[in-house]
Protein backbone atom coordinates (compact mmCIF):
# COMPACT_ATOMS: atom_id res chain seq x y z
CA UNK A 1 0.00 0.00 0.00
CA UNK A 2 1.24 3.52 -0.79
CA UNK A 3 2.51 5.38 2.24
CA UNK A 4 1.26 8.93 2.78
CA UNK A 5 3.71 11.38 4.29
CA UNK A 6 2.47 14.49 6.08
CA UNK A 7 4.76 17.47 6.59
CA UNK A 8 4.76 21.20 7.24
CA UNK A 9 3.72 21.33 10.85
CA UNK A 10 5.48 23.24 13.56
CA UNK A 11 5.16 25.83 16.29
CA UNK A 12 3.37 29.03 15.34
CA UNK A 13 1.95 31.99 17.25
CA UNK A 14 -1.79 32.69 17.30
CA UNK A 15 -2.79 34.47 14.11
CA UNK A 16 0.03 32.87 12.17
CA UNK A 17 -0.06 30.59 9.16
CA UNK A 18 1.21 27.17 8.12
CA UNK A 19 0.90 25.08 4.99
CA UNK A 20 0.70 21.34 5.41
CA UNK A 21 1.55 18.88 2.66
CA UNK A 22 0.50 15.28 2.10
CA UNK A 23 2.58 13.47 -0.48
CA UNK A 24 2.06 10.15 -2.22
CA UNK A 25 2.71 8.54 -5.57
CA UNK A 26 0.47 9.70 -8.39
CA UNK A 27 -1.32 6.36 -8.47
CA UNK A 28 -1.95 6.47 -4.74
CA UNK A 29 -4.88 8.87 -4.92
CA UNK A 30 -6.73 7.40 -7.91
CA UNK A 31 -9.16 10.30 -8.09
CA UNK A 32 -10.44 9.72 -4.58
CA UNK A 33 -11.75 12.38 -2.26
CA UNK A 34 -8.90 13.36 0.03
CA UNK A 35 -9.29 14.68 3.52
CA UNK A 36 -7.28 16.32 6.23
CA UNK A 37 -7.97 15.08 9.73
CA UNK A 38 -6.71 16.22 13.09
CA UNK A 39 -6.49 14.77 16.54
CA UNK A 40 -6.19 17.18 19.44
CA UNK A 41 -4.94 16.10 22.86
CA UNK A 42 -7.57 14.03 24.62
CA UNK A 43 -9.87 13.98 21.59
CA UNK A 44 -10.61 11.59 18.76
CA UNK A 45 -9.48 12.10 15.18
CA UNK A 46 -11.90 14.30 13.23
CA UNK A 47 -12.24 15.46 9.64
CA UNK A 48 -11.20 19.07 9.07
CA UNK A 49 -11.42 19.48 5.30
CA UNK A 50 -11.90 17.39 2.18
CA UNK A 51 -11.57 17.82 -1.58
CA UNK A 52 -13.13 15.64 -4.26
CA UNK A 53 -11.52 14.50 -7.47
CA UNK A 54 -13.52 17.21 -9.22
CA UNK A 55 -12.25 19.91 -6.88
CA UNK A 56 -15.28 20.32 -4.63
CA UNK A 57 -14.23 21.30 -1.12
CA UNK A 58 -15.87 21.02 2.27
CA UNK A 59 -14.74 22.27 5.66
CA UNK A 60 -15.58 21.76 9.26
CA UNK A 61 -17.36 24.77 10.73
CA UNK A 62 -14.46 25.38 13.08
CA UNK A 63 -12.05 26.13 10.23
CA UNK A 64 -14.26 27.72 7.56
CA UNK A 65 -12.81 30.95 6.25
CA UNK A 66 -9.39 30.18 7.68
CA UNK A 67 -8.26 26.90 6.06
CA UNK A 68 -8.01 26.03 2.38
CA UNK A 69 -7.53 22.53 1.00
CA UNK A 70 -6.07 22.04 -2.47
CA UNK A 71 -4.38 19.39 -4.58
CA UNK A 72 -1.66 19.06 -7.16
CA UNK A 73 -2.66 16.00 -9.14
CA UNK A 74 0.58 15.89 -11.10
CA UNK A 75 2.65 15.76 -7.93
CA UNK A 76 0.05 13.68 -6.08
CA UNK A 77 0.13 16.13 -3.20
CA UNK A 78 -2.65 17.51 -1.02
CA UNK A 79 -2.17 20.80 0.78
CA UNK A 80 -3.84 22.46 3.71
CA UNK A 81 -3.23 26.20 3.96
CA UNK A 82 -3.99 27.29 7.51
CA UNK A 83 -4.36 31.00 8.28
CA UNK A 84 -5.40 32.92 11.38
CA UNK A 85 -4.41 29.98 13.52
CA UNK A 86 -5.85 29.64 16.99
CA UNK A 87 -4.73 27.66 20.00
CA UNK A 88 -7.72 25.39 19.39
CA UNK A 89 -6.08 24.27 16.13
CA UNK A 90 -3.29 22.57 18.05
CA UNK A 91 -3.35 18.91 17.02
CA UNK A 92 -1.63 16.22 15.01
CA UNK A 93 -2.80 16.53 11.41
CA UNK A 94 -3.24 13.52 9.12
CA UNK A 95 -4.32 12.96 5.54
CA UNK A 96 -6.26 10.08 4.09
CA UNK A 97 -9.04 9.29 1.65
CA UNK A 98 -12.65 10.07 2.50
CA UNK A 99 -14.95 8.56 3.54
CA UNK A 100 -13.15 5.23 3.38
CA UNK A 101 -9.63 5.36 4.77
CA UNK A 102 -7.77 3.53 2.04
CA UNK A 103 -4.34 4.22 3.50
CA UNK A 104 -2.87 3.23 6.78
CA UNK A 105 -2.67 6.17 9.15
CA UNK A 106 0.75 7.75 9.04
CA UNK A 107 2.63 9.61 11.72
CA UNK A 108 0.91 12.88 10.94
CA UNK A 109 2.46 16.29 11.46
CA UNK A 110 2.26 18.23 14.72
CA UNK A 111 0.79 21.72 14.68
CA UNK A 112 1.20 23.72 17.87
CA UNK A 113 -0.33 27.19 18.14
CA UNK A 114 1.02 28.98 21.18
CA UNK A 115 2.57 32.24 22.31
Amino acid sequence: QVQLVESGGGLVQPGGSLRLSCAASRSGFRGSTMGWYRQAPGKERALVARISGGGTTNYADSVKGRFTISTDSVRATVYLQMNSLKSEDTAVYYCNTYPQHNFSWGRGTQVTVSS
